[in-house]
């Protein structure tokens, strides 16, 4: 009788490829070859069947196997380890999975490289009569792992109550078996600012431009995709996000997997009598690795400050003797196994797709180090990395619960980071004097304590630097993801290269008028007063009454208003529902001649007068750039800012103190690099910035086939006359033209440097001050001086300051998006449906107004 077999599909001499949603196996030199393999087939009979097959030679190299595996959904694939028999048994089992075509197993081939028998960082055998005399000591850590790092007090976490707990940010609970808490507070404190230096050493960068794209009002405010690189991309300003997510695959195999195969007495992996660990927590974290590659499980008879007893969870069923007791060396801490018994000798009843000892700590431990390169990390992420590394599929709620503990490992605690906020203000501005912090808090019952509610922060280097930028400032708000609710407030300006310049910053309760207000008034006193500014914002009707508020010190003439084209064009479309009408609304708003504007407007009230009603009602001053008086510097979106909300976008999630410390760092690594640009473009002598440059030569080409006439050479009149037979009269001494960009962005048109090549003038008279290389050198010439050592910052001797609870999210599981979706959240290329009655687009039958009539 045939023994029955599975089709496999193998694939070899390639590399694995993954993306967010596949695993594919790609290279040019691919070897595909068919493998048919008995159900009943065991690990090594299948590592015999691939070496014969592909005629590997076994001496020289290893195979390491790799299956295709669906996750739930059926849409979604990630690798699968195939590296024993149950791993085997359930790659063949995927047959009678619906979603799978064929079997599919990726082999890699590794060479084999020479074995030295030596110890791993000193580790040293040990075997012990009684706790009193010990010879020699083995710091290794298990089995299968190598030396464990400290884990933090919550490493005890052997009952998994992570999974029953309400708390989704994963407070502390207290454990009667927590120990050596000083130890890892005083390590926590230490990393709190490397974890950040990590960042920017590590992190990839994307080129922030403040023009926005011509008609492409699209883009997402908190998309992560803002990265279009400029002709003049000189410089990188860094970013926390991963380009790609196949790189979470490299920090897994290097900077946090700490676990190596240690030099243990036990050939066959399993602990031994004697053995030492340094700590409570790494013998606990080497007992857990360790029943995750057995795929077999314990229950903790016993856990104390002095003694941890273990045995396996299915001892009484299947009658498995395993069985771990280790007790504290005395006066160390130290933990010693004195009794073992093992290996298991149970088997499992069906395959689980999770582990008991798989909890929350565990997982933190594992993706530290890629949280503190991504702070945005998802949580899908993080449940195929543990599916990657151990095999098995954590829930959402338990990778949700290791993330935020890791983030709390880091970064400190979210209730707590209120309190230490203004201690973290007294170190920054030790280093930086200058610095503007402004509070405001409510009083509470309880005696030398206020409540949070606003605070306000600019650094002295930005408060400089925003004299030499053009007096255009954005203003936006972005929602904070972490603990506790509330709003960032962000003001931008803009530098002499069409750059952001981060200029203040401020966490307040939520967006109101009073809380703009706020935020423009401490701006107006703290940061600048400079007359002239041009703010540009949404309509938010609580920045609409600030900038009109007499008292603020931003109204007319001492500030103008301008508001988003951007948001005007989604308000638009959100009430109209026209993709063309919406276009017409974009290019009216860019036009920068009446007479253009003019024309797109009555385009748009031949189609819909109601629409030219509804756009006529806003002052055209505030959106047109034909209105504009040259004010807002061709700038006509808020993406300066939506674009540092969006490189702040994964840090939205921490603490309120890591917020702050990574804006400074942020904007430190800005001013160094440019002002190292701006620095060697002084040294060559180039007068202006490279996005002016690039502006002017591209004008001066356009400028060589224009004909011109002469009118006053007293005056500098000319008569200009381009190739498409538009005329132009310019104004030299006036520094005018009627196209009226020279008056919009500030720098020479082309017609103007037709005519001063005519009359043999140099036209970079006609270029202001803020394009010039010394002013943009100057911009960002101020220094950000590292802050001292946490022990050394002055004390804080004011209130305690405390998170309101009213902003603290009770919810479990992640926090829901408050975020306002509209028209700008749909992608430009979706196609809409259209409605088989009446053919309109945007709804369907079931939701027609006329189904009725038409019925």
């Amino acid at each position: 009788m045939s023994v029955p077999t599975i089709h496999v599909t193998c694939y070899y001499n390639g590399q694995i490829s993954r993306s967010e949603t596949d695993v594919k196996y790609e290279g040019s030199e691919t070897v595909i070859e068919p493998l048919e393999v008995p159900v009943e087939c065991t690990f090594q009979e299948l590592i015999d069947m691939i070496y014969l097959k592909t005629t590997i030679d076994k001496r020289r190299f290893k195979l390491v196997l790799i299956c295709k595996y669906p996750l739930r959904s059926g849409k979604k694939f990630q690798p699968y380890p195939v590296r024993d028999d149950s791993s085997v048994r359930t790659m063949l089992d995927l047959v009678n999975t619906p979603t799978i075509e064929e079997i599919e197993l990726y082999i890699k081939v590794v060479r084999v490289k020479a074995q030295v028998n030596q110890s791993v960082g000193g580790h040293a055998d040990i075997f012990v009569r009684d706790n009193s005399n010990v010879a020699q000591f083995d710091y290794g850590c298990g089995p299968s792992s190598g030396p464990v790092p400290d884990t933090g007090p919550n490493g005890d976490d052997e009952d998994n109550a992570d999974e029953e707990r309400n708390d989704e940010y994963g407070e502390d609970v207290d454990d009667e078996c927590d120990g050596d808490d000083g130890d890892v507070e005083v390590d926590r404190q230490a990393s709190f600012f490397r974890a950040f230096n990590q960042v920017l050493e590590n992190e990839q960068g994307i080129y922030v431009s403040a023009q926005a794209p011509y008609c492409d009002v699209s883009n997402h405010p908190d998309d992560e995709t803002l990265d279009e690189p400029s002709p003049v991309a000189y410089h990188l300003p860094p970013t926390p996000h991963f380009q790609h997510v196949e790189n979470l695959h490299n920090a897994v195999a290097s900077s946090w997997t700490p676990w190596v195969e240690p030099t243990t007495a036990n050939s066959s992996g399993e602990f031994v009598i004697g053995q030492v660990f340094n700590s409570k927590s790494d013998l606990q974290e080497a007992a857990k690795i360790y029943s995750i590659k057995a795929h077999q499980e314990y229950v903790v008879v016993a856990s104390s400050k002095k003694l941890l007893v273990l045995r396996c969870k299915k001892a009484e069923e299947c009658q498995c003797q395993w069985k771990l007791r280790a007790m504290v060396i005395k006066d160390t801490s130290l933990f010693v196994i004195n009794k073992y018994t093992g290996p298991h000798t149970c088997v499992n009843p069906c395959l689980n797709r999770d582990h008991h000892q798989l909890d929350s700590q565990l997982v933190s431990t594992h993706i530290k180090a890629l949280i503190q390169a991504q702070f945005s990390l998802s949580t899908a992420a993080i449940q195929a990395s543990v599916m990657e590394k151990w095999g098995y599929q954590i829930s959402y709620k338990k990778a949700l619960d290791g993330k935020h503990k890791a983030i709390r490992q880091l970064y400190g605690d979210f209730s707590q980071s209120y309190t230490e906020l203004p201690r973290l203000f007294l170190g920054i501005e030790q280093a930086n004097p200058g610095c503007a912090v402004v509070w405001k808090t409510c009083e509470t019952n309880l005696p030398n304590t206020e409540i949070f509610q606003r605070v306000f922060w600019s650094f002295k280097p930005s408060i400089e630097g925003f004299q030499h930028c053009r007096p255009v400032m954005s203003i936006d708000g972005t929602h904070l993801y972490g603990k506790y609710k509330g709003k960032l407030f962000i003001a931008m300006g803009c530098d002499g290269n069409n750059q952001l310049f981060p200029l203040a910053f401020a966490i307040t309760e939520g967006e109101n008028t009073d809380s703009w207000g706020w935020f423009l008034a401490c701006i107006r006193n703290e940061v600048t007063q400079r007359a002239g500014i041009c703010v540009i914002s949404d309509r938010h009707p609580g920045i609409m009454a600030a900038m009109v508020d007499p008292y603020l010190g931003w109204a007319t003439p001492f500030a103008y208003h301008r508001i988003c084209m951007r948001h005007l064009a989604s308000n638009f479309m959100t009430r109209f529902k026209y993709k063309i009408l919406k276009n017409l609304v974009c290019r009216a708003a860019l036009a920068s001649t009446e007479r253009k504007f003019k024309k797109h407007m009555n385009t748009i009230g031949r189609i819909n007068s109601a629409a030219l009603q509804w756009l006529e009602a806003v002052p055209f001053q505030l959106w047109a750039l034909s209105h504009d008086g040259g004010r807002r510097y061709g700038l006509m979106t808020t993406n300066i800012s939506e674009v540092f909300n969006s490189v702040l976008k994964g840090a939205r999630s921490l603490p309120v103190t890591a917020l702050v410390q990574l804006t400074f760092f942020r904007l430190n690594s800005y001013f160094v690099a440019r002002k190292e640009v701006g620095g060697n473009r002084l040294a060559s002598s180039e007068q202006f910035t490279p996005y002016v440059d690039a502006q002017i030569q591209g004008r001066v080409v356009k400028a060589g086939s224009m004909e011109i006439v002469l009118y006053d050479h007293v005056k500098g009149l000319f008569h200009v006359k381009s190739r498409s037979g538009r005329t132009h009269r310019v104004n030299l001494h006036e520094k005018t033209c009627t196209c009226v960009k020279t008056l919009i962005y500030g720098f020479p048109c082309s017609h103007i440097i037709s005519a001063c090549k005519h009359r043999c003038v140099d036209f970079r008279l006609f270029v202001e001050d803020y394009y010039t290389t010394k002013s943009y050198y100057d911009t960002w010439a101020p220094l950000f001086h590292p802050i001292f050592n946490e022990d050394e910052w002055p004390l804080y001797d004011g209130t305690v300051i405390l998170p309101p609870d009213s902003m603290r999210r009770f919810g479990s599981g992640r926090p829901k998006s408050t975020r306002l979706h509209n028209e700008m959240d749909v992608r430009e290329g979706k196609t809409l449906i259209t409605c088989g009655l009446c053919k309109q687009l945007g709804h369907n039958r079931r939701s027609c107004k006329n189904r009725n009539q038409a019925q």
